[in-house]
């Protein structure tokens, strides 16, 4: 056992996040720690690095355990270099590297400086630290984070670098246990297999936040955090929905089972009220006096039982048996509604024409992309970060909208009807919605498409996206946690009926439950979609001709 986390209350304000929540983490173990957004999973990683203490209970790790966490935010390091910054977190590497450098020159004769300095060039060989420097610039060229940039400050690179940079961290600590939130996000294909193969051999326990399923079928158990407590479900992601539709089916039948007692005492205490009414013995009346007691003390009881968060993944929902399938459906988790246009007709009409598109900025990106766009096709966009992906769906909805593409470089054609609507859902949030509550920029959005919104149609489009309509939407938006925010984007992207969707990884962020409500919802869409993403779960779902934007290669830059 490395950690053990036994939480009897964790709050914020009024809000019990936690309660009465239990797990374990063995030595080695991969865990992927999956919940709906907003259950506190990034909580309770803070919570085992200790940078949260705030809460009723006890989290214990084993003696000697080296616990490492990604960080969100770097304040305080943005000025050091990205190599210095990796190094910082090293464990023991700061202090014999000083021995090391300063010492030669200092110690002479003396005995115990000779000593200690001879005690720092074995521990640091033991651990590897002698080339660690060049394993950390390798490991960051493999998530595309060149040299240049690791010598130069943390604060030049974009969020999505320094979420690489923590990674290469994590995988270089030689912790005990590893905590990563989302690891990928914002990587490639190329990138992602990379860190599942450290993933699946490290040696040290690691735990990730993660929806990404390629992830979670190489994990050794997933824990759920739901209505407040953890649950264990032991192998992948395909064990996780076999054993999840099992648990939720049963755990919905003994519900239905309380509410129709529930229901049946309810009459049962009018029953017992009228009889004893009408009676005129004593002994009839006192037996029915009982007889209600009885029935208002064990309602009242079972009254106090909540709801808990069901859900069971659409394929399985398909292999309950028709009892259990049907109390699923009438106590199931609300989820997000995606309300995209549904096919009314057969129509393929031709939306978008690209032809020999060559696109960059100083130099060429990629060249002669060639595809059609038709209503209800889907076309994925693949490659490495980097190829120019963004950039042609930039040209596309430029086009699209008859405004100029930000590419300076602009060979080939891009044809599209007149007055096409087109919805695009972006990795980060356009900065000047993020001053905005979120009625205001729900608001804002559809004013940007002209499309009338009023303060009903803004509640209704709150509670629609598992928003608390009385009071979400006076939250700023530059306040939402990362799944609110990419639920936001899902509005703006639909407001207005557009005929084209363009989606940018819009299955960051997302948890299971939203991913599926997309993946449904695009399904029936009759418009055409353009989209970006590296889960070849979501690529498989959404299906659709690929196009591979590839970087062009080197004698091509050189002419």
């Amino acid at each position: 056992m490395v950690v053990s986390v036994n939480i009897a209350e964790k709050s914020f304000g009024n809000n019990v996040l936690y309660h009465d929540l239990r797990l374990e983490i063995q030595d080695g173990e991969k865990i992927g720690l999956v919940g709906r957004n907003g259950t506190g999973k990034t909580t309770l990683l803070h919570m085992i690095t200790g940078e949260d203490t705030d809460y009723d209970g006890t989290v214990q790790a084993k003696k000697g355990t080296i616990i490492i966490g990604s960080r969100q935010e770097h304040h305080g390091f943005e000025d050091q270099s990205v190599l210095e910054y990796i190094l910082g977190d090293l464990p023991e590497y700061a202090k014999h590297k000083h021995i090391l450098d300063t010492y030669p020159e200092k110690m002479g004769a003396n005995n115990r400086l000779m000593h200690d300095y001879s005690d720092s060039l074995e521990r640091f060989s033991q651990l590897g630290y002698f080339e660690v420097e060049n394993e950390i610039l390798e490991a960051l060229r493999a998530y595309q984070v060149e040299e240049s940039m690791s010598q130069g400050p943390l604060k030049n690179l974009s969020g999505g670098q320094k979420r690489m940079v923590e990674l290469v961290k994590v995988q270089r600590a030689r912790a005990h246990l590893a905590l990563i939130d989302e690891p990928t996000n914002h990587m490639d294909f190329v990138a992602k297999k990379a860190f599942l193969k450290w993933f699946k051999s490290a040696r040290e326990a690691v735990v990730v936040i993660t929806h990404d399923r390629d992830v979670l079928q190489s994990v050794d158990r997933i824990i759920e955090i739901r209505d407040g407590q953890a649950f264990s479900y032991p192998g992948n992601y395909d064990d996780y929905l076999r054993i999840n539709a099992v648990k939720i089916g049963s755990e919905v039948t003994q519900f239905s089972l309380v509410q129709r007692r529930i229901s049946n005492l309810k009459e049962n205490i009018i029953r017992f009220r009228r009889l004893k009414e009408r009676s005129r013995d004593p002994g009839t009346i006192q037996r029915f006096k009982a007889l209600e007691v009885k029935a208002v003390t064990e309602l009242a009881e079972l009254e106090k039982t909540e709801m808990p968060t069901f859900w069971i993944d659409r394929e399985s929902v398909g292999e309950l048996n028709e009892k259990m399938g049907a109390a699923y459906k009438r106590h199931k988790a609300k989820n997000i509604k995606v309300d995209a246009r549904k096919s009314e007709s057969e129509s393929s009409r031709l939306l978008v024409e690209v032809r020999k598109l060559s696109l960059g900025y100083d130099k060429p990106l990629f060249a002669d992309i060639s595809f059609d766009l038709r209503e209800g096709d889907r076309i994925r966009l693949h490659g490495r970060n980097g190829a120019g992906k963004s950039t042609l769906v930039k040209a596309v909805v430029a086009k699209v909208q008859d405004s100029q593409p930000e590419s300076t470089i602009f060979d080939g054609t891009i044809a599209s009807e007149k007055e096409l609507k087109i919805g695009i859902y972006e990795q980060e949030i356009d900065p000047g919605y993020l001053p905005l509550t979120l009625s205001q920029a729900i608001e804002k959005a559809y004013m940007a498409k002209d499309v009338p919104v009023s303060d009903q149609k803004v509640k209704q489009l709150l509670g629609d996206y598992l928003f608390n309509p009385a009071t979400d939407g006076d939250v700023p938006l530059s306040r939402l946690s990362g799944g609110q925010k990419a639920r936001f984007q899902l509005m703006n992207m639909l407001a207005g009926d557009p005929q084209i969707l363009v989606l940018d990884e819009p299955t960051n962020h997302l948890d299971l439950p939203s991913i599926e409500e997309l993946e449904n919802a695009l399904e029936t869409y009759h418009g055409a979609v353009i989209y970006i993403s590296h889960d070849s779960y979501f690529a498989r779902n959404v299906g659709g001709e690929t196009v591979d934007v590839a970087p062009l290669p080197l004698p091509y830059y050189n002419m």
